[in-house]
């Protein structure tokens, strides 16, 4: 995004309000000043409930914040509002650019540590929100050693009333204005219904192809972190969502060009309206998705398209579909382990959750046709890295495990850290023999909780874990066994930073 751009976004915003419960705890912390609790006038605020909340997570050091904030959560600050905090810290101290993602992890991982804390044991549950907090301090640390930037507030003068606001939305998010819909985003939180906010956006989440997926991950993520911390803190989320939404990485405005990334979303509108009207009426056919795999390996977005649409024509259903798109999305992650593969994956969650929450049909088949052309945009974006493999979701073969019952769980988990082809195919023979798949999940988080280091492992877990349910019993043994080329291991190291957790909550 061109650099005068980016200036213009530094002077926007406008905060939003919440409730923090109980004072009773104050008596037992140190004295605040009234200028250490006051903010910069250049920084949005997000109003008196949680706005100290952020502040401590900002300015408290890395090497105490999660000792300081376990003695808030000990003294009555709840799970919300740490988790609105942080994900408000996030948005205020780190730009979604150049890229959304690398440093914008601290943002894009809130609610996939929110959704492993939720899954997993009750007595490990701060563990996730703990390590997002450290996680953060870094991110603010390299935005501060590369910008200095910080989110500022709107420019009043520019958000339109709410007669209007919907067309200046759409306007500047077609020509990629972003101090136009930088203000307009302001104006939809405070005049349209959320419901209707979200599928606003989702129109522009999944129209291109720039940073790998983060930006329908960053709807998708956001939306559903909102849900839980509630509507008051939108403004500034959404906020942020637009700027990213508009990221072109310094290209030529895409609305006067016709960049590679852009092409499947301009085709797929064309594509959509050869849909039958009864097209999400179509049953289920087990061997569409080895076609849609074939073409996954070979051919382009827009060929993937045409044969989308035949498939639909043919009165299949979408379901067969989506599998196609997991599972295809794991054969390329097997076929190549690394950062292009799983985030073919973490990008087919969000453009399901996408899929199954936006109210008009028009957008539903454009989603469904770009989630399908995005899988060869992301072999191709593989290929670059390097070779792929030749193994196929056909050729992963089950292996026979030394173990039985849970200790084969823990035979499988081993090999993870070891040998992660055999761990696959020891995983698809337990599960031919019709091993509890629900405990290797379940075991499988609480690995993460304990051997997770990156923003990828939690956002990719959360991911597949939760897609698993999503597709076809046909396919979901070969999918979950695919993952294990992104899993954590038993036999990878632990994550020191736990130990220091739970002294601290203790």
């Amino acid at each position: 995004m061109p650099q005068n751009s980016r200036r213009n976004f530094l002077k926007q915003s406008t905060g939003a309000a919440a409730t923090v419960s109980g004072f009773g705890f104050l008596s037992n912390l140190p004295l605040v000043t009234a200028s250490e609790g006051m903010l910069a006038p250049d920084l949005v605020d997000f109003g008196n409930g949680i706005e100290p909340t952020v502040q401590l997570i900002e300015k408290t050091p890395r090497a105490e914040l999660l000792e300081k904030m376990a003695v808030r959560v000990k003294a009555g600050l709840s799970y919300r509002e740490v988790l609105a905090a942080l994900l408000l810290a996030g948005i205020r101290n780190v730009q979604p650019s150049p890229s959304v993602g690398f440093k914008f992890h601290c943002v894009l991982v809130v609610n996939s540590c929110h959704l492993a804390s939720m899954s997993g044991p009750d007595s490990d549950r701060w563990l996730p929100i703990f390590w997002a907090l450290d996680y953060f301090k870094s991110s603010q640390a390299d935005e501060s050693n590369r910008s200095g930037w910080r989110m500022s507030p709107v420019k009043e003068s520019l958000v339109p009333n709410a007669t209007n606001v919907r067309k200046v939305f759409a306007d500047a998010m077609e020509s990629w204005d972003v101090e136009k819909a930088d203000a307009a985003t302001a104006g939809l939180c405070r005049t349209v219904g959320a419901t209707e906010v979200f599928n606003l956006f989702a129109k522009y989440a999944a129209r291109d192809y720039r940073s790998i997926g983060h930006k329908a991950i960053y709807l998708a993520n956001s939306w559903r972190t909102l849900q839980v911390i509630g509507w008051d803190f939108a403004e500034p989320v959404l906020r942020s969502l637009a700027f990213a939404l508009l990221n072109h990485n310094g290209e030529a405005n895409p609305s006067k060009s016709d960049h590679a990334v852009d092409r499947p979303w301009r085709e797929n509108i064309d594509v959509a309206q050869r849909f039958p009207k009864n097209w999400l009426d179509g049953k289920i056919d087990h061997a569409v998705p080895s076609n849609l795999m074939e073409g996954f390996r070979s051919g382009s977005p827009s060929e993937i398209s045409g044969l989308v649409s035949d498939i639909v024509n043919n009165g299949i259903s979408p379901q067969s579909i989506w599998d196609g798109v997991f599972v295809g999305a794991g054969e390329l992650l097997m076929r190549q382990p690394g950062i292009i593969g799983l985030h073919g994956l973490t990008t087919a969650n969000a453009m399901h959750y996408l899929w199954r929450n936006v109210q008009s049909e028009t957008l539903r088949k454009q989603l469904l046709l770009q989630s399908c052309a995005f899988n060869p945009l992301f072999r191709d974006s593989a290929k670059g890295r390097g070779k792929l493999g030749d193994q196929t979701v056909e050729t992963l073969n089950s292996e026979p495990l030394k173990s039985t019952g849970k200790d084969a769980v823990e035979e499988i988990l081993s090999e993870v850290s070891s040998n992660r082809m055999k761990a696959a195919k020891k995983l698809r023979g337990y599960l031919e023999l019709g091993g509890n798949s629900h405990h290797f999940v379940n075991e499988s988080r609480k690995v993460l909780f304990q051997k997770g280091r990156d923003a990828h492992d939690y956002k990719f877990s959360s991911a597949v874990l939760e897609d698993y349910v999503h597709i076809s019993p046909k396919w979901r043994d070969d999918f979950l066994a695919m993952s294990v080329f992104n899993l954590k291991g038993s036999g990878h190291p632990d994550n020191k930073l736990n130990q220091r957790v739970k002294s601290s909550l203790s």
